[in-house]
């Protein structure tokens, strides 16, 4: 079937990709822009997990500052190249990330950051709580992980439902910005000050 150019306009804007991978997805999905949607996304995100390897050498240092200077946050996201860095797209991410960081005090960045002794303390006591419970022996091991992985959605950032979109995770908006830019990103580490207390990574 025949593709418009408005189609494709439309598709562009809501994914941000480019004029031929748009008018590519949409021939291939028969026009039918929602399934243009959902294959761009995904040809996004393969291309978005092979940058994920690269170095990452340029970037920026974001701030946050909030409740009437109560809060602030600073976090390093870095990118390839000094081109990428100096984007608005760029500045947005990091921008964001640091208010996400400031509004849901994230530990680590990452949860291989998790130190082990934190990690064998948690599981101790998820499955001191499962057995308390009464649950099955055999399946004490599948509760404690799914606590695991509750336990990092809480305190890893790339891990923790994105404060402005709590149907994605930091993680997965950093992918969509890597697979938009072209280049591999990394939030690289942050500190966040709150008058009285100080937590950081």
């Amino acid at each position: 079937m025949a593709i418009t150019a408005e189609q494709v306009q439309e598709l562009r804007r809501k994914t941000g990709a480019g004029i031929m991978d748009c008018k590519r997805a949409l021939s291939e999905c028969e026009g039918d822009t929602e399934k243009a949607i959902t294959l761009l996304r995904k040809q996004g995100q393969a291309r978005a997990d092979a940058r994920m390897s690269r170095a990452t050498s340029e970037g920026i240092t974001a701030s946050y500052i909030h409740a009437g200077g109560r809060i602030g946050v600073l976090v390093e996201v870095n990118c390839e190249t000094d081109f990428v860095a100096r984007t608005d797209e760029f500045q947005a991410l990091a921008h964001n990330v640091a208010m996400h960081i400031a509004a849901e005090s994230p530990r680590y960045v990452r949860r291989e950051e998790v130190p082990a002794e934190v990690l064998e303390q948690e599981k101790e006591i998820y499955r001191a709580l499962a057995q308390k419970e009464g649950k099955p022996e055999k399946v004490l091991d599948r509760i404690v992980e799914g606590r695991l992985e509750k336990f990092y959605s809480e305190v890893c950032l790339l891990d923790q439902p994105y404060v402005r979109d709590d149907q994605k995770t930091v993680g997965e908006i950093v992918k969509e910005a890597i697979a938009k830019l072209g280049e591999n990103i990394a939030v690289s580490r942050f500190v966040r000050f709150q008058v009285g207390e100080r937590e950081e990574s």
